[in-house]
């Protein structure tokens, strides 16, 4: 049985004093991807948020590798193995492919192991190897949240949490991403969590589903394929 690496237990969050979260209860094993899935407004972005400190709770607890992570800063989360690809991903626009990714590694210790982990990233996404001289600003939409996932992977993070990464991909290219991200479970062990509205996709890779609904998880999915029966979804988005 894998360990557990991520647990929000009872957790309440949100902004200011608008409650969006509120009694949820969730995890990530060791190694395995877990697709969350709901409507929109229903949390999903808070919850990844949440997760890596960008958003602190008012109750509850989040704990990553069994010790509690409430408060803890981003760029700590970074250092302990977590890794975020926020919404649209993000990269910086004036800087070239290669320059992106360089930043990204910016706290490994030597030329030869960025070169290496470069390589890894470039086997992942081929199409990054052969734009790496050109300006991140004119790539695709695809290209682009295939670089944000490149610079979040490039430090071989534990726990990847991403959200909504297919938004605004043709369907090659979330075929593409999402065969990629697979791979990295298989190959790497990485643990993933994957906020997405493309149901299909998500569910391709998933060992596990959440449904959340107004805050709360309504529905855990042991057999993510099972929602891929329109009507099992619907009737845990409207429960």
């Amino acid at each position: 049985m894998s360990a557990r690496l991520l647990e929000l237990a009872d957790v309440r969050a949100g902004y200011d004093k608008k409650v969006v979260l509120d009694q949820l209860s969730l995890h990530v094993d060791e190694g395995e991807v877990v697709a969350m899935l709901g409507p929109n407004g229903a949390g999903k972005t808070t919850t990844v948020r949440t997760i890596f400190g960008l958003v602190r709770p008012t109750r509850g607890a989040v704990l990553y590798r069994g010790q509690r992570i409430e408060g803890t800063r981003a760029s700590e989360h970074v250092r302990n193995g977590m890794a975020l690809v926020p919404q649209g991903g993000r990269v910086f626009a004036p800087l070239s492919v290669a320059e992106n990714l360089e930043l990204g590694g910016y706290v490994l210790r030597s030329r030869e192991e960025l070169g290496r982990r470069l390589e890894e990233v470039f086997a992942l996404f081929p199409r990054l190897r052969e734009r790496r001289a050109q300006r991140a600003g004119s790539l695709s939409g695809g290209e682009r949240q295939m670089l944000s996932i490149s610079r979040a992977l490039l430090l071989r993070p534990q726990l990847l949490l991403l959200d909504e990464p297919s938004e605004g991909l043709s369907p090659l290219l979330v075929k593409e991403m999402f065969a990629a991200l697979g791979r990295v479970t298989h190959e790497r062990g990485t643990a993933v969590l994957v906020v997405e509205q493309n149901v299909r996709a998500a569910l391709g890779i998933a060992s596990r589903a959440y449904v959340m609904r107004l805050g709360r998880i309504v529905l855990e999915e042991r057999d993510p394929l099972r929602l891929l029966d329109g009507d099992a979804l619907r009737r845990a988005y409207i429960s």
